[in-house]
């Protein structure tokens, strides 16, 4: 990999096998790219959505505030395992095909979390909910990948992922005004009716898309058997390897802090859920400001600064918010994390794009069950140590962890462009 992605020469580099892909750009109809945000951002809030209900989940339930944040932990559990499926799902049926599909069945799941009788029912509900959800952005970034060319790639991603972005920070001002004014089921089937529609969008907008964009890969033998050989094979590939590793560590490191945000804010400053969700949904319009400077950002710094800066601001912000004796201080450190985590992130979602490119599905299917195996895990763990070290300490864990993430990816990414 001798240049990095959508910089100065407008290259592409060889995917981690030697074998290159270079995918012309494909006319596709007008709205099909806004059809995934859209449902991109419907996945975002359900991501985030809990998070400021977990005060209130722990008093009703009679749980621990670790114990409620088992909603967020299976959620992104869920969604990590079942990449493994919708990879080659989407490989062998049409990627664009199985996210509307999987948008349908995010309606009904989440229809069902809103009508959990105990917590134990919502916890299953929110599994299936993971499960659904897992069918969306991963799949879609893969898909991006197919129609578009590489030195655009980068730009298009930021774009789609804008979606995203303002549905995480929607789904914390949701979640932080439910708790304050309305009851926990009610987020949920504003969430279940907003998926219902987003699916009927894009099961519309899958009917519109030329042939080129609706490509599918026959299958031979057991699908059990392929899955297994597609992943076996993106495995084989060093890079792919160093990739998979250091985003699990990033979504340890980064979201197993993030879940208890809005509850450290509530507790240290006394704010309402409401009022601490309106600061933290800054992350994502920290999000949106790299979206919208993607293209000037890449270009001036490249993927080895992006990654470098973003670790170092998510990294100063974390600090800023668990030792800061003042409120204010938390509404730009939560600005400044979600552009450092965005920064850091898109050009790890860019290198997972290309990793084996040859098999784009099942890589970026990977890279997505890393991640959210890696929230999942860093959620349990802060949890656990929250009764010992409190919320201002998990933070500080976090922030110690992104910084070695970032600063060491950043490093092998030099002496990996050194080498191809």
């Amino acid at each position: 990999m001798s240049q990095a992605p959508a910089l100065n020469s407008g290259t592409e580099p060889a995917g981690g096998t030697g074998a290159t892909d270079h995918p012309a750009d494909i006319q596709l109809p007008r709205g099909a790219l806004l059809a995934l945000s859209v449902s991109a951002f419907g996945s975002g809030v359900s991501m985030r959505v809990s998070d400021p209900l977990l005060p209130g989940l722990a008093n009703d339930f009679s749980l621990t505030l670790g114990h409620a944040a088992l909603v967020i932990t299976v959620f992104a559990i869920a969604y990590g395992f079942s990449q493994l499926i919708f990879g080659p799902l989407g490989d062998r049926y049409g990627k664009y095909r199985v996210i509307a599909w999987g948008t349908v069945g995010c309606a009904l799941t989440t229809a069902i979390c809103s009508l959990a009788p105990t917590f134990e029912w919502l916890l299953v509900a929110r599994v299936f909910a993971g499960a659904s959800a897992a069918a969306i952005i991963p799949l879609a970034m893969a898909w991006i990948g197919d129609v578009t060319s590489y030195e655009r790639r980068q730009p298009i991603l930021a774009k789609f992922m804008i979606g995203q972005v303002l549905g995480i920070s929607s789904g914390v001002l949701l979640g932080g005004y439910a708790a304050d004014n309305l009851h926990w089921r009610v987020p949920f089937e504003a969430i279940a009716v907003y998926f219902a529609m987003g699916g009927t969008y894009l099961l519309w907008s899958n009917a519109r898309l030329p042939l080129a964009a609706r490509k599918t890969q026959l299958s031979q033998g057991s699908a059990f058997k392929r899955m297994v050989f597609e992943f076996g094979q993106v495995l084989a590939v060093p890079w792919a390897r160093i990739v998979l590793l250091t985003v699990f560590a990033e979504g340890a490191s980064i979201f197993g802090s993030l879940a208890f945000m809005v509850t450290h804010i509530h507790q240290l400053h006394s704010m309402p859920l409401a009022m601490a969700g309106q600061v933290v949904m800054l992350f994502g319009l920290g999000g949106l400001l790299f979206a919208i400077s993607a293209y000037y950002l890449v270009h001036r710094l490249g993927e080895v600064g992006l990654c470098r800066w973003g670790g170092v601001l998510v990294a100063a912000s974390y600090v800023t918010l668990a030792l800061s004796g003042n409120w204010w201080w938390a509404i730009p450190a939560c600005f400044l994390a979600g552009l450092g985590f965005y920064m850091l992130h898109n050009t790890l979602q860019i290198n997972a794009t290309q990793m084996a490119p040859e098999r784009r599905g099942a890589a970026v299917a990977a890279f997505a069950a890393s991640y959210f195996i890696g929230q999942s895990a860093g959620i349990a763990l802060s949890g656990t140590l929250i009764p010992s070290i409190g919320t201002s300490g998990v933070i500080l864990m976090g922030a110690i962890g992104v910084i070695g993430v970032s600063q060491n990816f950043a490093r092998l990414m030099r002496l990996h462009r050194k080498k191809a």
